[in-house]
């Protein structure tokens, strides 16, 4: 399974287009799968600490730096345009095997706006 990374510039590539070394219609990479609105999409990774830890200073500079990101691995990829406020919920359970869950909701931008008043 491909492991997730964030687009640095928050922009879906949403064409593929063959390398340089190889003709048009001979060993072309197949296009991603671009996860849109309408459409129900999960994926669970098992990371290192390592590499959980460079996916999640990637994404938060993206909510940084603007607000818009896309997600993807070499199959897939999930743009996503997103609005405030941003969910942030710390759960730890530290009965038995002590667990720490951390989760992110990031709601989704509308671009409708308010009608006008005459």
């Amino acid at each position: 399974m491909a492991e997730p990374h964030i687009d640095g510039d928050g922009d879906a590539d949403t064409e593929s287009e063959p390398d340089s070394d190889h003709e048009a219609g001979t060993d072309a990479e197949p296009e991603r799968t671009t996860i849109r609105t309408g459409r129900d999409f999960e994926e669970s990774y098992r990371l290192d600490a390592e590499e959980a830890g460079r996916f999640l200073v990637e994404l938060g500079e993206q909510l940084r730096d603007g607000d818009e990101l896309t997600i993807a691995t070499d199959e897939w990829e999930l743009p996503f345009a997103f609005g405030e406020p941003v969910g942030l919920e710390i759960d730890f359970e530290g009965v038995g095997e002590p667990e720490l869950e951390i989760e992110l909701e990031l709601p989704g931008r509308t671009d409708e706006t308010a009608p006008d008043v005459e």
